[in-house]
């Protein structure tokens, strides 16, 4: 089944990075295909960014997310720009606290930068917690891979935080949507 994902916030936020591990935790520990694509620039500077991943159990034969079923949105400007316009059989899953608007689509609010900041201080890890959000509110990949991808792409010395933050979007992720 084709899942396409969209990633959005402002630069900084590790938006790439989430459709990275994603992609990551997709073709190499689920076995499945997976194209990421990014947007970025000036947005690197505190904009809209926006990176995006296709995951598909067969082979991708056109690589650009063009009717994402997913939106994991993490700026007011980001969903301004990317998510507000969602399909009305979408889902979205959202800061709560950093995007204002209610989506009219399924959704599930995450209180990431929130939570990322009482567990560790940091804000840093917000977007670990939103992909722990993402696999466990869709099942987009299996938990395993995505912990394993994490575990690949965070910086020496961070596995642990970023652990914490992963279980902490898991929890988060199992409440209803709306």
């Amino acid at each position: 089944m084709r899942h396409e994902v969209l990633f959005s916030g402002f630069g900084g936020q590790g938006i790439i990075l989430s459709a990275v591990i994603l992609g990551r935790a997709a073709a190499i520990y689920d076995k499945k295909y997976a194209v990421q694509t990014q947007v970025y620039g000036p947005e690197a500077r505190g904009g809209a960014s926006m990176s995006a991943v296709v995951i598909d159990d067969e082979a991708i034969l056109y690589p650009e997310v063009s009717n994402p079923d997913t939106y994991v949105i993490m700026s007011q400007p980001g969903y301004d720009k990317y998510g507000a316009g969602a399909r009305e059989d979408a889902f979205l899953i959202y800061d709560r606290d950093l995007v204002f608007s209610k989506p009219a689509v399924r959704n599930l609010p995450v209180p990431a930068t929130q939570t990322a900041k009482e567990l560790t201080g940091r804000t840093i890890v917000a977007n670990i917690i939103m992909l722990g959000a993402v696999v466990r509110s869709s099942g987009i990949v299996s938990e395993e891979a995505i912990r394993k991808a994490v575990l690949d792409s965070v910086p020496k010395g961070t596995e642990d935080l970023n652990t914490k933050a992963l279980n902490a979007g898991f929890e988060l992720g199992a409440k209803d949507s709306q």
